[in-house]
């Protein structure tokens, strides 16, 4: 595809936009870009297109497009006038996650809502690097390998910060992980 959009043909671009646009969208939303989620991949996909010399043949694209998302994320949280506040990231973030069906039980729905509240409240106090390496890995669904590339990290330091941050989050968060070895507090 990329040797097409090589070759000039705007096609391909325009094909490896739309495939690679929601994802970009979560990752920016993820990352805080907020409302300016959309600006900030229009942006990335622009810079994206014009630094495609310096794009690796054989390499991930969706990778290589997120390092240069979170770049952009960056740019405009760090340029904006104004400071991103906790509940206006997590507006964000909610928005671009996938709704709880109306035949959820209401129940199951409350405590998926608070679920997903006490996360984002526990991402919030990891470091960026932290803080970034989950949301690659689990939130953005890459594997290792591309969540290496896409933060410019060799593989190793990505599972060495990715085994420190889910450490944290398991201290942060510890009513819902599962437990190893079953609970301790049950005497037989």
């Amino acid at each position: 595809m990329i040797a097409r959009v090589r070759a000039g043909e705007p096609e391909a671009y325009a094909q490896l936009v739309r495939a690679h646009t929601g994802i970009a969208l979560r990752a920016a939303a993820a990352l805080g870009a907020g409302a300016d989620a959309e600006d900030v991949v229009q942006q990335a996909f622009v810079k994206a297109y014009c630094s495609l010399g310096r794009f690796k043949d054989g390499s991930a694209f969706k990778p290589w497009l997120l390092a240069i998302v979170a770049n952009e994320t960056r740019n405009t949280v760090r340029t904006a006038t104004r400071q991103r506040t906790l509940a206006g990231r997590e507006a964000a973030f909610v928005e671009a996650e996938p709704l709880i069906p109306e035949s959820a039980d209401p129940a199951v729905a409350a405590l998926e809502i608070e679920r997903r509240a006490a996360l984002r409240a526990a991402l919030e106090k990891l470091s960026e690097e932290h803080r970034l390496v989950v949301t690659y890995r689990y939130l953005l669904e890459m594997d290792e390998s591309e969540t290496a590339q896409a933060l410019g990290w060799p593989r190793g330091t990505v599972k060495s910060r990715l085994n420190r941050a889910l450490r944290k989050l398991g201290r942060l968060l510890p009513d819902f992980l599962p437990r190893e070895g079953g609970d301790e507090h049950e005497a037989g």
